[in-house]
């Protein structure tokens, strides 16, 4: 064997189906977002709501519309993409979103459980999914000290409430 076969072997790597599924939709969004461009300006305020109080214990906290695209294949469904950034120690309160989300971490670590689930860490690279109706009880930085990022790609009916509070 060599070296580098054997340094691939030792650290664990995403599924290959969930990595190229992740890697696909992403794929798919964008080519959309860049064959339909007007569709993020007729709809860019649906987004208002979830941007303006998703992330709220740390003033570095955001969430910022990536773009949002009707699905021309599936009529009634849209696809939106949103950053979500977490300064230090930062995190959501529990939630559940319409239709289904797909996570992708782009900087630090993310703690997240889904209702009855385990707790578990996300680090660059990795992913999650969460299914529609599920209920997302921690979203979270990690880290009291490093920044954390994440990638959200949500599918749902057109005009959907993207995210609903838990209380």
């Amino acid at each position: 064997m060599t070296a580098m076969s054997l340094a691939s072997m030792q650290r664990p790597l995403p599924s290959r189906p969930m990595a190229m599924a992740v890697v696909g939709g992403l794929a798919c969004a964008l080519a959309i977002g860049k064959a339909y461009p007007v569709t993020m300006d007729t709809h860019s305020g649906a987004l208002v709501p979830l941007c303006a109080t998703a992330a709220e214990n740390s003033p570095l906290d955001k969430v910022e519309p990536i773009g949002s695209y009707a699905l021309p294949n599936v009529p009634g469904q849209r696809v939106t993409i949103v950053r979500v950034s977490y300064g230090p120690g930062g995190s959501s309160r529990p939630h559940r979103h319409a239709g289904s989300v797909t996570a992708y971490i782009t900087k630090g670590e993310i703690r997240s459980q889904l209702g009855g689930g385990p707790v578990e860490t996300f680090g660059v690279g990795q992913s999650f999914f969460e299914p529609p109706g599920s209920t997302h009880l921690v979203s979270a930085n990690a880290s009291a000290t490093e920044p954390a990022e994440l990638i959200a790609v949500f599918v749902a009916d057109e005009g959907a409430q993207l995210t609903t509070y838990l209380e």
